[in-house]
This record gives structure tokens, sequence and C-alpha cells, in this order.
């Protein structure tokens, strides 16, 4: 313990020596860097090295995610045959599901408020299953707009965990639901009915 106790007067020692000489020595290492960095930004048209948490970048990265997977209507070809199948082919992934509930894990302070989900179960059953007749869709043409709804049922242990000021525990059986569709448009081949 005595080393310790030791070692931190040391260290406080040394960096009070430090505050105190190195303004007075000439060097300019601060004002180097500082000057070099904005000598770089004027030059390249920017702004200067700013340093950016990782929760940002994901937010990002997530906002493309959800885009690109699930926000868009896709356009089929058209089914071949008198007899084809057209039914729902594409239930909600997990990780659809997971994206579609209410984030009440978000934004909590680790150690002092957070929340997790455990043993998570999710049921997906189909609803809606039908297709529509052929109609005209501006940017797409003549096309018959395939329903496919579906309810996700997520079972899941909800914990709350806290350790500062008073430390406690709570878990909690939670049952949500979520409704998502997949619609879809198939091009028509044969001729539009009005």
């Amino acid at each position: 313990m005595n080393l310790l106790k030791n070692r931190v007067k040391q260290l406080c020692l040394l960096a009070g020596l430090a505050m105190v000489t190195l303004p007075n020595s000439g060097c300019n290492l601060l004002a180097w860097t500082t000057q070099l960095a904005w000598t770089g930004a004027a030059f390249w048209g920017t702004t200067p090295l700013i340093p950016v948490t990782p929760y940002f970048s994901q937010q990002i990265e997530d906002t493309y995610w959800e885009e690109e997977r699930y926000k868009k209507v896709p356009i089929l070809d058209p089914v071949e045959g008198e007899n084809a199948p057209l039914f729902c082919l594409d239930p909600p992934s997990p990780d659809e599901v997971m994206r579609a509930l209410p984030d009440n894990t978000a934004g909590g302070v680790p150690f002092l408020a957070e929340t997790s989900r455990n043993n998570v179960r999710i049921v997906v059953e189909p609803i809606v299953d039908r297709v529509d007749e052929c109609r005209f869709f501006p940017q797409v043409g003549p096309a018959r707009l395939h329903h496919c709804h579906y309810k996700c049922t997520v079972y899941f242990e909800e914990t709350k965990r806290s350790s500062w000021p008073v430390p406690f525990t709570h878990k909690d059986q939670v049952q949500e639901v979520v409704y998502i569709d997949h619609d879809h448009l198939i091009r028509c081949t044969g001729p539009i009915v009005k």
C-alpha cells in the first residue's frame, strides 16, 4: 500500500513540475499541433480532425441497413402459368422483427440504468395473403399488388439493472406484438382491368 502511495505522490509531483516548466521552456508543441491542424484544414477545405464516437457511425449504418433491406417495395417479374403459386414466400426475419420492436434498451447509462432482453422467442403468423387485380402504378406500369401481412409475437425476459445508488435487478416476462407488411408488386403480362 505504501508503494502505491509513493507512486501516486511521484506522479503528481512530476505532473505539477511539467505544468510549471513546459510553458516557460519555449516548447510550443501544443501550439504547433493546433496550427498544423488549421493549416491542413484550410488547404483541404475541411474542418480539422474531430473525434467522433462510434455511436453515431453505428446509427448511420443501421439507418442505411433498414432502408436497403426493409423499407423498399420490390417489383417482381410476372408469375408464369395459369395455376402458378401466388403465396407469401418470405416471412419476416428475426432481425426485422427485433428492429420493429420499440427500443426500450437504448439510452441506458451503464451501471446506472441498464435494460436488456434475454431468452427471446419469436412466433410469426401470416394474417393476410391476397393478390389484387392488375392496375397501373406510376413509375412501375401495369402490376398487381400482393398483400402479405404477418403478426409477430415476441416473448422475452426483460431485465432492468442498476448498480448505483441502490443496487437492484428486476426481471419481467414480457410479450410484445408487432405487425409487419411485406407487400410487393408483381408485373402483369395480360391486359389491364380498369
